[in-house]
């Protein structure tokens, strides 16, 4: 986490609305269908926008995803093969969402 964003995400405000935004989207990834796990901005923030409750703050620009679809969201040219991610301590592991092609 930057340190800029760091007093917005552990705000009660961001919390909130993380937890309602998760629970209106019945926990489920809204790009794959799998266990939704990261309240995605899709907005990026930045230091100019991130006190401003109509972006950060708003349902219509989160988006809920997976571990795996929120990595290729933030990275273009995936950093791991298809069906393998970084865990939130840096272990390689492989995902439980799978990608349209693998889908039967």
């Amino acid at each position: 986490m930057k340190p800029w964003a760091e007093k917005f995400y552990k705000s009660k405000a961001w919390r909130q609305c993380r937890d309602a935004y998760f629970v209106f989207r019945h926990g489920l990834c809204e790009r794959c269908g799998g266990p939704g796990k990261i309240v995605h901005h899709k907005i990026w923030l930045t230091p100019e926008n991130i006190n401003d409750p109509a972006v950060s703050l708003n349902h219509e620009y989160l988006e809920l995803l997976c571990q795996d679809c929120h990595n290729k969201e933030h990275h273009e040219s995936p950093v791991t093969g298809d069906g393998l991610m970084f865990d939130e301590d840096g272990n390689l592991i492989q995902t439980e969402c799978r990608s349209e092609d693998e889908k039967v």
